[in-house]
């Protein structure tokens, strides 16, 4: 089993950037597809940005292609989120996922645990 530990969240200005981190324990992290996943005040969990495990497929959502950039290094069990132009509406909790691609493609995500997260504020 897989488990997360997301990190990099904090207050941003809008137009700002942040990088967050995700680091897997275990040794089957570069095995599976990761995703990134946010869930906004009132709503629920949503997909951001998904990879298959070598990187072969990338899935953005569409309110942020082209602002975030999703990336893996299977040696360091790490995946990333580089976050650019952010806006107010990308405030959230942002989680980490693993699974096959099916699954972690899917919006809304369908996963039965989720792991703390990391918060992210965009304001002035």
């Amino acid at each position: 089993q897989v488990e997360f530990v997301e990190s990099g969240g904090g207050s941003v200005q809008p137009g700002g950037s942040l990088r967050l981190s995700c680091v897997a324990s275990g040794r089957l992290f570069g095995v599976f597809a990761v995703g990134w996943y946010r869930q906004r005040p009132g709503h629920q969990h949503e997909l951001v940005a998904a990879m298959t495990n070598y990187g072969a497929t990338i899935k953005y959502a569409d309110s942020v292609k082209g602002r975030f950039t999703i990336s893996r290094d299977n040696a360091q069990n790490t995946a990333y989120l580089q976050m650019t132009s952010v806006k107010p509406e990308d405030t959230a909790v942002y989680y980490c996922n693993y699974g096959r691609w099916n699954e972690v493609h899917q919006d809304p995500p369908q996963f039965d645990s989720w792991s703390k997260g990391t918060q992210v504020t965009v304001a002035s």
